[in-house]
């Protein structure tokens, strides 16, 4: 199967400039034959770090933006992953739609949000296409070993990890390091191909209060831990690669590594857990 990812800029708040852009990625996608493709966290709505403006361009997955973006992807033959700012009656969520010849498949909600006003999902949907599952986590959500242990677990080969990175300067170099290292360990410990399906920034982000730098660098990591296709930094790009999904069967202990680990490690971790004592 081959799967990929539109690593471009939005413009936030500008909902039909970035539809058009998803529109471009899905007939570079239909060019390259690629199934399955994602494109950033938010980036229907462009990401925000103030309500106000995240509420004034949020939409719900029953509104008629939802509709307009499941009628102009219909016409496309791959599965579409792409992020938005969602309502929920007066809650907001981070939220990535998967959708394919115009139907909803579902949605994936941030788990680990950090803006306060997101609340933070607590399912974890995989999909399915040919035979190959697949499921979804977004941004900060891999650095924690548990949302892609879900997936896995749940039988997904392929995370797809939608960002949304803006990094001020003084951190631009620690967060290069963890991210990759993070990502390594999520597709080795879980033995799957996780997509790294980064934004890029070109100029100053005006969703933004800080200035940042928002330098791209998606990537496709095998079970193994290789880095095999990756973009270009600070510039739109679109990567893709054919997935080998006999390489994601994990017979370790006969049951698999992460059900294993849950299995024998799990009450010894609430346990240690415990310990630890209230918060402050």
């Amino acid at each position: 199967m081959r799967i990929g990812h539109w690593q471009m800029q939005c413009v936030p708040g500008d909902f039909g400039t970035n539809l058009a852009k998803v529109l471009e990625g899905l007939e570079r996608a239909e060019t390259e034959r690629v199934e399955i493709v994602s494109f950033p966290e938010c980036f229907l709505t462009g990401y925000q770090d103030k309500e106000e403006e995240v509420r004034k361009h949020a939409f719900s997955v029953d509104s008629p933006r939802m509709r307009e973006v499941l009628d102009k992807t219909e016409c496309f033959g791959a599965t579409v992953i792409v992020g938005f700012n969602e309502t929920r009656g007066n809650d907001l969520y981070n939220t990535a739609l998967v959708a394919e010849r115009g139907q909803l498949l579902g949605t994936y909600s941030k788990s680990c949000a950090y803006m306060p006003f997101h609340k933070q999902g607590r399912e974890f949907p995989v999909f399915e296409r040919k035979g190959v599952k697949y499921g979804v986590i977004i941004c900060a959500d891999g650095g924690f070993i548990e949302p892609a242990r879900i997936l896995a677990l749940k039988g997904a080969q392929i995370i797809f990890a939608p960002h949304y990175n803006y990094i001020m300067e003084d951190y631009l170099i620690s967060h290069f390091m963890h991210v990759r290292a993070d990502h390594t360990a999520r597709a080795v410990e879980n033995v799957v191909y996780f997509v790294r399906g980064n934004n890029v920034v070109l100029g100053r982000d005006k969703g933004i209060s800080y200035d940042g730098v928002g330098y791209g660098d998606s990537y496709i990591i095998d079970p193994m831990g290789e880095i095999v296709v990756r973009s270009r930094r600070h510039e739109e790009d679109f990567i893709y690669t054919d997935v080998d999904p006999a390489k994601t069967e994990d017979k370790a202990w006969e049951v698999g590594k992460s059900l294993w680990s849950l299995r024998e490690f799990s009450k010894h971790l609430l346990e240690a857990g415990e310990t630890q004592g209230p918060k402050n």
